[in-house]
This record gives structure tokens, sequence and C-alpha cells, in this order.
């Protein structure tokens, strides 16, 4: 039987990556955070001195290489370990997603992440938070939901996200990213941000998380997947 998936995309700070990793420990499903190797692949290409605008391939071979490992502490707190090395921190800062977006929007570098996404699919099943793993990575997941909010309060949550992480933030200027990242990535000529055909779209702007989380349950349960969990 095919391992089922559920994805959920939508732009940055929309809650996608929350409620997925509530969903996926409701259902006891691996969790995969698509965007998250976008940002490793900008990390360790930051680290080898890379540039997007310039160094494409070498970018795409570097992504291929990835040592990536997405783990929990004793309070079920975020670990991304590159390489063997905790990156979490750096992982979320504000300066890595640009880079990130500016590394996702190479073809190459898209196609080298394929493969390791993909692997992600095992038993019992998946739920996959990203931008195009309903459109492009997992077309035949059952469930596909695509989950937005306003620019303004996207900007709030990750104001306050980066704080409660002790990371220094300017909200101006995480407003401006973040307009101009959907604008890239609504844009792009490889996997764009929109919702599948088939997707269900979910609003969060002005919602309490829990609300969100119980709407996506509810469409779980309608489309039969807590039998398979």
């Amino acid at each position: 039987m095919t391992v089922p998936v559920i994805t959920v995309d939508g732009p940055s700070g929309s809650g996608k990556g929350t409620v997925s990793r509530a969903i996926a420990r409701q259902l006891g499903w691996r969790m995969l955070d698509s965007g998250a190797l976008y940002r490793l692949t900008a990390l360790a290409a930051e680290d080898a001195g890379l540039d997007p605008d310039t160094d494409r391939q070498a970018i795409a071979a570097l992504a291929a290489r990835l040592q990536v490992e997405f783990l929990s502490d004793e309070n079920n707190n975020e670990i991304i370990e590159l390489n063997g090395r905790d990156v979490t921190q750096r992982v979320r800062a504000e300066s890595t997603g640009d880079m990130a977006s500016r590394c996702a929007v190479i073809p190459e570098v898209r196609a080298s992440l394929v493969d390791l996404q993909h692997a992600f699919r095992r038993v019992p099943g998946l739920v996959a938070d990203g931008r195009d793993m309903g459109t492009v990575i997992f077309p035949d997941a059952p469930l596909k939901i695509f989950l937005t909010a306003s620019v303004a309060e996207r900007t709030e949550r990750r104001f306050k996200q980066l704080g409660e992480l002790g990371i220094s933030a300017n909200i101006d200027r995480i407003y401006s990213e973040i307009a101009a990242r959907d604008e890239r990535d609504r844009t792009r000529s490889e996997s764009p941000l929109v919702p599948a055909a088939d997707a269900v779209e979910l609003d969060s702007t002005g919602k309490p998380v829990q609300q969100v989380i119980a709407e996506v349950m509810d469409l779980v349960d309608q489309h039969g997947l807590k039998e398979t969990a």
C-alpha cells in the first residue's frame, strides 16, 4: 500500500510548521520540514563561501550531499543537525531564510533535493510541510492543505518567534523580507508557490493555532486518514 502523505503548503509565517508538527504528533507519523532543507542548503552554501547568483551548480552539488537529522530534545523542542552539528538557531535566522529563498529559485538545487524529500515517505505516514509539497513532490497525496495568513500577521508571528529564540530582529525589515520572499516564491519559473488544484485552502489570520489544528484534523478524519495512523 502506498504510504499516505498529508501536504501542508503555504508562505512563510502562515503557521504550517507548527500545524504540521502537531498533526504528525497526533497521528504518530513522520515529519518533513522541506523549507528547512533549503535553509540547510543555504547554511552549507554560506559556510562554503558560495553565492546563489554565481555558484548555482556548486550549490546544487552541495545540496545533493546534505547529511540532515530532524531530532527533538526531552521537551519535544526541535533540533536540526547538519553534518553532525546543531544548527537549529542558525536555520531559523531571518538572514538564512532570505538566502534559502535565493537558493530555492535555482532549478538544479530543487532537483537535487527531490530524492531526499521522497526518502522521508515511510510507514506509517508522512506530514510534509513546504511550498510545493502538494504540487510537485507528493502530487498523489490524499490530503493537501494550503495554509496562508496576511503579511502583517505573519510578520508579527515571525518577530515573536525570533524573540523567543533570543534572536534580535527589526519588524519593518521582517515585513519587507516576507513580502519580497512571497513575490519571489510566487513568480519563480520552477515550482512557484501556488495551491494544488485539489488543495483545501485555509486562512489562519486571526485564528488561534489550536483552532487551525482542529480544522486540519477534521479534514484528516473526513479523508479517512486517521484509520491508517
